[in-house]
């Protein structure tokens, strides 16, 4: 472990090397964010397929209200003949979750990069690089205490919580025109399935507990952060341009 984290902070500063001549001071977090620019590239592929995924099993509401409706209250039964149906269209219920998945160990990198004094038995020469004037290697409970929520380190960390408030934003906009539009949520017998409406009411506000993410991490997992989930905003606008209830939520941001 101690090998591969040497090789990725020489990835890292190896990017930053690269970046100086554009960056100066904060070349650093450019790469951090380069980096995170490098990983979506890499998943992206897997965004498409779950996009494509997301379609069809949108496509499948019909065919899934029938199988409700035929096997009445027994589970396990619809349960079944659900998943021979996935098989059958050969559509995954998990493959929207993959991208998510194959990001973590990246971000886990970075935290525990930025979060370790030493790398293979040295000292961690990347903590000394900053965001302006906040330390990649340190957190908001850092600037709170050097200057206070409007000081030279405090600013930085408001900046990015401007940003992830504003794809906060478009993604509730965005999350509740489509939940409007699309299929009505799973019933059975006419009740709708315990819980469902809870989940359905949270699911628009997700975007925001990045903020709390944002505050706690240390500021180059952080970047990642804010970075991938502002592409992740992009990009699923994009992807899901003609899903019900995507087009003006699209149109504002593209």
């Amino acid at each position: 472990m101690s090998t591969f984290m040497s090789a990725f902070a020489s990835l890292v500063e190896q990017l930053a090397d690269l970046l100086q001549p554009l960056f100066h001071a904060s070349a650093a977090a450019a790469a951090i964010v380069l980096f995170t620019a490098l990983v979506r590239l890499l998943v992206h592929p897997l965004s498409r397929a779950a996009a494509r995924g997301q379609r069809a099993r949108a496509a499948l509401q019909p065919q899934i209200a029938e199988l409700r409706k035929k096997h009445g209250k027994d589970r396990e039964k619809f349960q079944k003949a659900l998943m021979e149906l996935h098989a059958e269209e050969k559509v995954s219920p998990l493959s929207g979750c993959l991208p998510s998945l194959f990001q973590m160990p990246a971000f886990f990198l970075l935290y525990h990069l930025f979060s370790s004094s030493t790398i293979g038995g040295e000292a961690n020469a990347l903590l000394g690089h900053k965001l302006f004037a906040a330390p990649l290697g340190g957190r908001w409970a850092d600037a709170l205490g050097d200057g206070g929520v409007f000081g030279a380190q405090g600013l930085v960390y408001l900046a990015l919580f401007a940003v992830v408030v504003a794809v906060a934003a478009f993604n509730y906009r965005r999350t509740k025109r489509m939940m409007a539009t699309s299929a009505p949520v799973a019933v059975a017998d006419g009740e709708q399935v315990p819980g469902l409406a809870s989940v359905n009411k949270l699911m628009p506000f997700m975007s925001f507990f990045t903020l709390f993410t944002v505050a706690v991490v240390p500021l180059a997992a952080a970047l990642y952060v804010v970075t991938s989930t502002t592409w992740s905003a992009v990009e699923r606008a994009v992807l899901y341009r003609d899903m019900p209830g995507a087009g003006p939520a699209t149109a504002a941001l593209v």
